[in-house]
């Protein structure tokens, strides 16, 4: 299974909020509301064992959660 990290995120073009693997691969859910953004991606951190980190509209990290190892250097 890929290593890296699930982050939840909103586009704003689309205005709408996705989850992609940690500055890569986006996964083809888009949702309208970030809270389900957030339930799915945190089912995609849970099955993958990493950590999920969901940002703000802005693009700031709002949480982060571990479902598995936790990064190295990495506080939160």
């Amino acid at each position: 299974m890929p290593n890296g990290a699930i982050e939840t995120f909103h586009v704003h073009d689309d205005d709408c909020w996705m989850n992609r693997l940690e500055g890569r691969e986006v996964f083809p859910e888009v949702h309208e509301l970030k809270s389900d953004a957030v339930t799915a991606g945190r089912e995609l951190a849970k099955k993958r064992e990493v950590e999920h980190i969901i940002r703000s509209e802005n693009g700031t990290i709002s949480q982060r959660n571990s479902y598995g190892q936790c990064p190295s250097g990495r506080r939160g």
